[in-house]
């Protein structure tokens, strides 16, 4: 069994990778979550009043991730689906929709068989509402929910163009052949769009789905989740299966100790459904990107670079590398009543 003392330190565990870029005393920290979803796919808000709640705690950008779908195109949903999915008591999701950005903004029709229903808003409309320049920035993703034999194979692409089209493979042996064929997907699209994509792995454990063997063995994969805050992707493993910090550690010793590949790098993200109360909500983990530019692509950029770092809890003031004398340095911004450990794993 897990203590409480190791599940509070699991909550403020940092994932830390630093790179010589770091030293550029012109790049800035952008906070961002790459893992979100709406009333595109299976959350239970509309994108913007998401968005708007990231822009508003704080946050420099986000994505939003819906399964296997981009926000464009016509998208009407009926009130009552919205209605089932809220799952809490109080105001409906609809009413304060409509309270936030206005009735002109809503748009809602009758069905001939009497339903009603309302457009959800494309990125395009969207965006221009609430993007800044330099303040804050929506990213264009998606959830590549690929699986194998029934276990679920989820991948997020960052700053895509177009639906990158999920693998279904009947054998659950094909988990690696299955995320080995995605990340070479991203990449062919990371070409022809001209654009920087970043590809990270989801919730390994979810569905108990990818061992840390299976992750090590795709070296085209080079992110993945270290943290998820969705409550039911076993983040912290049980008896007989490793948590998410020790598949890193596992995957990791394979790939430097047995088959020469560069590490797998973690982020931590919120993969946020529910936004009117529950346990699978926002602001759970993120990513701190040191880039010079609030743009996609330079964000994107850094974070293949490795210039980031993933938390749960914890921000850091200074990162440091030291070329020659190989050694990393961090100073913890501390808050009121906390006491910290770092640990380099």
């Amino acid at each position: 069994m897990t203590s409480p003392s190791r599940i509070l330190l699991s909550a403020a565990t940092l994932a830390l990778f630093a790179s010589t870029a770091l030293a550029d005393d012109e790049a800035q920290w952008f906070k961002g979550n790459t893992h979100t979803h709406s009333l595109w796919s299976d959350g239970n808000d509309f994108p913007e009043m998401i968005t708007s709640w990231y822009k508003e705690k704080g946050y420099d950008f986000m994505a939003l991730t819906d399964h296997n779908i981009l926000a464009e195109g016509d998208k009407w949903m009926a009130l009552d689906a919205i209605a089932k999915r809220q799952r809490a008591i109080g105001r409906s999701a609809m009413d304060k929709y409509v309270a936030k950005f206005g009735k002109d903004w809503v748009e809602t029709r009758e069905t001939t068989g009497g339903a009603k229903e309302v457009r959800l808003k494309t990125l395009e409309e969207y965006r221009k509402g609430l993007e800044e320049s330099g303040k804050f920035l929506i990213i264009q993703a998606e959830e590549i929910s690929n699986s194998a034999g029934g276990k679920p194979i989820h991948i997020n692409a960052i700053n895509v163009t177009e639906v990158i089209p999920a693998i279904k493979a009947t054998d659950a042996s094909e988990v690696s052949e299955v995320i080995r064929k995605t990340a070479l997907a991203v990449a062919e699209h990371e070409k022809k769009s001209g654009r920087p994509i970043l590809a990270h792995l989801n919730h390994p454990n979810f569905q108990w789905a990818i061992t840390a063997e299976e992750l090590a063995s795709v070296a085209e994969m080079g992110y993945f989740e270290i943290y998820n805050g969705h409550p039911g992707i076993n983040h912290l493993g049980d008896e007989n299966r490793p948590g998410d910090e020790r598949i890193w550690d596992i995957a990791n010793t394979i790939r430097l100790a047995e088959i020469d590949k560069a590490p797998l790098l973690g982020v931590a993200t919120d993969d946020s459904h529910t936004y009117h109360g529950g346990d699978v909500s926002p602001g759970r983990g993120w990513v701190m990107v040191r880039s010079q530019k609030l743009e996609a692509n330079a964000l994107v950029e850094a974070m293949k670079a490795g210039d980031f770092y993933a938390s749960s809890g914890v921000t850091l003031d200074e990162v440091t590398w030291d070329e020659k004398s190989q050694t990393l340095s961090l100073k913890i911004q501390p808050a009121e009543g906390a006491t910290y450990t770092t640990e380099f794993i």
